[in-house]
């Protein structure tokens, strides 16, 4: 049977095939051309030389994750969906819906009317530059594009600033996604 998987998978000819990511978004996967079959039996054992590629930007991808529509209202509303879906990359630790709903009565009012309050609240949970999971954890601390640098701690599990990291490495086409479980307010 490998063999027979084998002998199909050499005989396909497109380097490229869709498949469905962990937030439902379709991304093109992209395959090594076809070598000699002890190489092509590798790849199926498991040591896989594909590399995948999201078709969806950061923005696309909060969307579709669905447990951040008050995060991608607030980027509308600060006039980042742009920045943010454009070519990057970029690194945004990213606050649930439930992290939104415990910031304390009126913040969040109050920080969708103030647009150039938003987008520094916004922007000090974004960096430029891709850095997955066993990048940050090496980091002391991350510069943002609001300017300040986000303290990194991994001393139990992963923080940025006082947020704890609960997820990790959701790839888009512009950069990567790690969930935080607080809104980052950056320092005056």
């Amino acid at each position: 049977m490998l063999i027979a998987v084998v002998l199909f998978a050499s005989g396909c000819s497109s380097p490229t095939q869709e498949v469905e990511n962990e937030t439902g978004g379709m991304v093109e996967e992209v395959t090594e051309g076809a070598g000699d079959i002890a190489e092509e039996a590798e790849d199926i054992a498991g040591e896989n030389k594909t590399e995948t590629v999201p078709d969806k930007n950061i923005v696309q991808t909060a969307e579709d994750a669905g447990s951040f529509k008050t995060l991608v209202t607030a980027i509308k509303a600060a006039g980042l969906e742009e920045t943010l879906s454009g070519e990057g990359p970029f690194t945004v630790f990213a606050p649930t819906d439930e992290a939104f709903a415990a910031l304390p009565a009126g913040t969040l009012d109050s920080l969708l009317k103030d647009k150039e309050a938003l987008t520094r609240v916004l922007t000090y949970h974004v960096a430029s530059g891709k850095y997955m999971a066993a990048d940050v954890v090496d980091m002391t601390s991350i510069k943002t594009l609001e300017g300040s640098e986000l303290p990194v701690d991994t001393t139990e599990g992963v923080k940025v600033g006082d947020a704890n990291v609960t997820a990790t490495d959701i790839e888009a086409s512009n950069g990567v996604i790690h969930v935080i479980d607080k809104v980052l307010i950056p320092p005056e």
